[in-house]
């Protein structure tokens, strides 16, 4: 049986095979990443709508049927929860609350999300 060594010039085009194919996976995933479609309005609309029925038959608890204010809440988080962390979580909606700066945040936040953009900046960005 013959010794399998290899030699360094075997070694160096492995590495540069390896190297130019993991250069190759990073480019194309964030090509990827960033060709992504920005979602609809309609298309939130009608996850909106899918968010409000499940909220409705109970799987998302009774707390978010105890008011109309609580399923708007469970509805955004449903919605997008990374987005709903961001804008709501620390303030939700109260009663009788219509805050025109947080829901244009809320869907330029689901706007950059769907897109495979950061999240930065997101927040304040239409005022406070």
């Amino acid at each position: 049986m013959r010794n399998r060594r290899s030699s360094p010039r075997n070694s160096s085009l492995t590495f540069l095979i390896l190297l130019l194919t993991l250069s190759i996976f990073v480019c194309s995933s964030q090509v990827l990443a960033k060709s992504r479609r920005p979602i609809t309005d309609a298309e939130t609309r009608q996850k909106k709508l899918q968010c409000y029925a499940d909220i409705d038959s109970g799987l998302w608890g009774g707390q978010c049927k105890s008011s109309m204010i609580s399923r708007e809440n469970c509805a955004l988080r449903c919605l997008s929860p990374a987005c709903y962390e961001l804008i709501y979580e620390s303030d939700p909606l109260e009663e009788g609350e219509k805050d025109l700066i947080r829901s244009q945040e809320f869907k330029y936040c689901m706007h950059k999300l769907s897109s495979g953009e950061s999240l930065e900046g997101v927040r304040g960005a239409f005022g406070h």
